[in-house]
């Protein structure tokens, strides 16, 4: 086996977006929110809304890990975004395009998510899934997430799953969360960009 190929085996299969993968993870984002047969209209049309790309955008400023590409080769296949919330860190979406998902791949991306979110930084991982969506929540298991609660009519009257996964918080200090973006906040970023920071 070349040297070549020994690296490209051992990459791991997920790393943080880079800055002109930004609108690419907010097309996948907004594709793995309109295709989910899982969640109502409702919840679709607020999810778009809320997670659009200055949100993704806010997420990157804060930590580029926050949207996390899952990547085959170093070459996007995906998304898992991810937000701190004062100690927890919120898996939001996790999603792979039909033409990118073969199998193990779903697997490892789990698996290098909360070894990578195992840096001392939070004290746990969390995530809805519904009830009926049998292979996130058996992947979700598999990884040593723990089904803590069902959520009767958490949102738009629907029932969530509630699970955690359990990490090692050693720093001192908690985030303050996704920081809100006003006009200033927008120029903020703006300018950021503008001058490759």
């Amino acid at each position: 086996m070349s040297e070549t190929e020994t690296r490209a085996q051992k990459a791991p299969p997920i790393r943080p977006a880079r800055p002109n993968e930004l609108v690419q993870a907010h097309r996948w984002l907004q594709e793995a929110i309109e295709t989910s047969p899982y969640y109502n209209d409702m919840f679709k049309a607020h999810e778009k809304q809320q997670l659009g790309l200055p949100y993704l955008q806010r997420l990157f400023d804060v930590d580029p890990a926050h949207v996390m590409m899952i990547v085959k080769d170093d070459v996007p296949k995906g998304i898992m975004i991810n937000s701190p919330q004062y100690g927890t860190l919120w898996l939001q979406w996790s999603y792979m395009p039909p033409e990118n998902r073969h199998a193990g791949h779903a697997l490892a991306a789990t698996r290098a998510f909360s070894d990578y979110w195992d840096n001392g930084r939070f004290h746990k991982i969390a995530t809805y899934t519904k009830a009926d969506n049998a292979t996130a929540n058996a992947l979700l298991n598999r990884f040593g997430y723990v089904h803590v609660a069902t959520l009767d009519k958490q949102m738009f009257g629907e029932d969530y799953m509630l699970f955690e996964h359990p990490l090692t918080k050693v720093t001192e200090g908690y985030d303050h969360g996704v920081p809100s973006e006003g006009r200033l906040g927008r120029f903020k970023r703006r300018m950021k960009r503008l001058l490759g920071l």
